[in-house]
Parts: C-alpha cells; sequence; structure tokens
C-alpha cells in the first residue's frame, strides 16, 4: 500500500452497511464514478490490481473470472454513516477492513469510492470474489445476517441508539419503499417518503373503510377498487396507488380491516369522476404552486452547483500539490542513499539501514500530514455543503405545507360540489365565488 495511506485514530460513529454480490464491471465502474450527480467523488483505496483505474481494475476483475463458473464475479459493499456525522477517510477504510474480516474477503483485490452528495458523506467498496491462487470464487454465506451483525457491533461498540431496524433484527422500516415506488414517486416531483407516510398516517387514523376513504380525500387521495379486486388509491392526476404497497401492510391485513371494495368505484370510474370534479382554477392552483416551487429552488441549486465547482476545484489544487510535494521529498529521501562503492561502504557499516529507517519514518509523517490536510479540507467543505443543505431543507419543508394546504383546499372544493343541497325550483342556486366548479 501507497504510504500515504495511513490509518489512524480509532473508529468513533456508527454505520449501516448493505451489500450485493453482483456483476456488470463496466456499469458499475460507470455508477461509482458519476460525478454528475454527486459532489464529489473520490477513488479513495485500489487494492490488489495492476490497473491504477477504477473501470481498468474491475476489467481484470470480470477478466480473471472468466476462468471459473461465476457470474457474480464481485462483492458490492455501501458504507452509510449517519446523517449527522462526516466519515473520515480512517473511518472508511476501518469499516471496509471490519467488513473485509466478517465476510471472509481477507486481502482479495479491493476498490473504496467515496461519494457526498446533498450534505452527506458515504462510501462503496467493491471486492473481487475469485481467489486467484484457487481459481474459484469465495463463498459468501450469510452475508447479509453477517453484515446486519457488524452494523449492530459498530453501533453497540460506541454507546448509539440502535435504530429499529437494527434493533429488532431485520424488521424492515416502513420506510425502506422499493426502487418502483421511488421512480412512481420521482415522476410526480414529490419526495416518495412524503407519500408513503400519507397513506400510513391515513390508515392509522382509521378503522373502517368509509374512515380511510376520508382520511385520504383529506390529503387529495381517492380510494378505488384495483383490476385484481383489491384496494387502491388515486391522486388529483388519475395516478394509481397500490394501498397494501405503499401503507406497508400485508393484502389480507388490508381486506380484514376495510372489508370488500366491491362497493367502490373502479379505476376508469374514479379517474373520470376526479376529472369532473377537480376544476380548472384548482388545476391552474396547482401548476402555480409547482412553478413557484421550481422557481424558488433555482437558486438555490445555481449555487449548489457553484460551490461543488469550488469545492472540486480546492481539492484538485490540494492534490496537485501534495503530490507534487510527495516527489519532491521522496527524491531527497532517495539521494540520502549513496551508490557505488561508498554505497556498499554504507550497507556493511549499517549506515545504509539507518538511513532506510528514517527516510520510512519521514514517509510515514508526510503521508499523516497530507492525510490530515485532506481531512481538514472535507471538514471544512462539508460544512459549508451542510449549511446549504439545510437551506434546501427548510425550503422543501415549506414547499411541503404548502401541499398540504393545496390537498384541504381541494377537498374543501370537491365537498362543495359532492353535496351541493337540494334546490327547489323557486330558490335560486348559491355559487361560492372562487370556487364554483360550474366555470
Amino acid at each position: 500500500m501507497d504510504a500515504r495511506h495511513v490509518d489512524e485514530g480509532a473508529w468513533d460513529k456508527a454505520m449501516i452497511l448493505k451489500g450485493s454480490q453482483r456483476s456488470g464491471a463496466k456499469s458499475l465502474a460507470d455508477h461509482l464514478m458519476n460525478d454528475r450527480d454527486n459532489d464529489h467523488v473520490q477513488l479513495l483505496d485500489l487494492r490488489g490490481f495492476m490497473a491504477a483505474d477504477l473501470h481498468g481494475a474491475l476489467s481484470e476483475a470480470h477478466a480473471i473470472s472468466k476462468a471459473t463458473r461465476c457470474k457474480q464475479f464481485m462483492f458490492s459493499l455501501s458504507l452509510n454513516p449517519p446523517q449527522d456525522h462526516i466519515a473520515t477517510e480512517a473511518e472508511l477504510r476501518n469499516a471496509a477492513d471490519r467488513a473485509e474480516q466478517a465476510l471472509g474477503l481477507n486481502d482479495q483485490p479491493r476498490a473504496i469510492v467515496v461519494h457526498e452528495k446533498e450534505g452527506r458523506r458515504h462510501a462503496h467498496v467493491v471486492w473481487s470474489r475469485i481467489d486467484a491462487d484457487e481459481m474459484k470464487a469465495i463463498n459468501l454465506p450469510h452475508f447479509k445476517i453477517k453484515l446486519r451483525d457488524l452494523s449492530r457491533d459498530l453501533f453497540l461498540d460506541h454507546g448509539w441508539i440502535l435504530p429499529d431496524g437494527l434493533a429488532t433484527y431485520g424488521n424492515k422500516s416502513p420506510l425502506n419503499f422499493t426502487l418502483a415506488e421511488w421512480q412512481q414517486a420521482k415522476r410526480q416531483g414529490i419526495d416518495p417518503r412524503e407519500i408513503k407516510q400519507t397513506f400510513q398516517h391515513a390508515w392509522a387514523r382509521c378503522d373502517s373503510q368509509i374512515g380511510f376513504k376520508n382520511a385520504l380525500a383529506e390529503r387529495g387521495y381517492f380510494l378505488a377498487k384495483g383490476d385484481r379486486r383489491g384496494f387502491v388509491a388515486l391522486d388529483v392526476d388519475g395516478n394509481v396507488y397500490a394501498i397494501a404497497k405503499w401503507t406497508g401492510i400485508k393484502a389480507k391485513d388490508v381486506r380484514a380491516k376495510l372489508g370488500s371494495p366491491d362497493v367502490l368505484p373502479s379505476v376508469p370510474q374514479t379517474q373520470a369522476e376526479i376529472r369532473t370534479k377537480v376544476s380548472n382554477q384548482i388545476r391552474s392552483y396547482i401548476a402555480n404552486i409547482k412553478a413557484g416551487h421550481k422557481k424558488q429552488l433555482t437558486p438555490l441549486r445555481e449555487e449548489r452547483t457553484h460551490l461543488i465547482k469550488v469545492h472540486r476545484m480546492a481539492r484538485q489544487h490540494l492534490n496537485e500539490d501534495q503530490a507534487q510535494r510527495w516527489r519532491t521529498e521522496t527524491k531527497i529521501r532517495s539521494d540520502r542513499l549513496n551508490k557505488g562503492l561508498r554505497g556498499l561502504f554504507d550497507r556493511i557499516t549499517g549506515a545504509h539501514r539507518k538511513i532506510i529507517k528514517v527516510n520510512m519514518h519521514e514517509a510515514k509523517q508526510c503521508a499523516l500530514r497530507d492525510q490530515t490536510a485532506r481531512s481538514d479540507l472535507i471538514q471544512s467543505q462539508m460544512q459549508e455543503r451542510q449549511a446549504l443543505q439545510t437551506r434546501f431543507t427548510k425550503t422543501r419543508k415549506k414547499h411541503k405545507q404548502e401541499r398540504s394546504h393545496l390537498a384541504q383546499t381541494i377537498k374543501r372544493s370537491l365537498k362543495r360540489t359532492t353535496h351541493v343541497p337540494d334546490q327547489s325550483r323557486d330558490t335560486p342556486r348559491r355559487t361560492t365565488p372562487g370556487l364554483s366548479m360550474d366555470r
């Protein structure tokens, strides 16, 4: 290992570990080195490969696997520190080392890539599973349980409160939604956690189908019967959400609480009903709020882009300065070693060994100095990035409140339309200015 890669200090925060066996060397390298979706990307460690870059290293792993029958020749692990902790290089290496021991991947070729995004810092570790001596894949039995236990140990070692998912040994958090749920919510421009919480809060508030239907209506969702006789909900744009999936409740438990969906309108009927109920005025209001939210986030996004650019330049300059200084210092240390007859005399007298010892000590100190400088710069930049992310969070919280208000407005408008009192022939029908659905 390069002498500049010096780990020091003890692990002082907890970390969640998630891993998987996989193939796809190029796609994984592309994802890990993607600097478009991350503020910063750093190849922290590359061990046991001939190549000096991640794409080349993972291609080597793929080439070696061709001599075996193993398809998933890599093991990929994500290291996710807590929200409020800025992980250091030493901490990330320590977590990777402990995972390596737990999984039985000791001394296997390994790469560590650090990502920074939205004020958070996390890392990805990739090992080759192919034992080059035996030319076979290393078996990884029960790796999910081992990583769960290691995550739990890291929490307990330092007295941190266990998250529910670790405290209950595997109970899935209701906020751990699937990729399909995430993608569906992202298409709507709303954080999927907000959507999922809406369904879960409505579920917790009711004890019957009518109660659940009303609770959803308060938030701008409409209960309906799905194609497979299940319960679904539609938003004001007619998008369909499966109740069991978005509440995190088993389908049989949904039926036990809500009864039969046959009394509810079908999805096409509900979509038609929504189209007739939601006025153009409300749709314009929705469009205006969405446009306003986008406009309010624009300057923050521009500031984020500028900050990322400045931070990247500062890190690049530091890396270049440290690399130049390292080359200069290495030459100075090398020049201390005499050559020729004088070098032979130094070996005989033991002077050569003393110089080597001094050089190694100086190299280690210089490496530690450079690592400290990198950590100081990262800490400073992360504090700036987190301050900006706090402003993002406050703005998005305000937007969420405005969307909640919008849902209440839609409910009141729908209520006025649905519950129009009977009118006699002699009594003129009254309308409410600004919310009339007859316009």
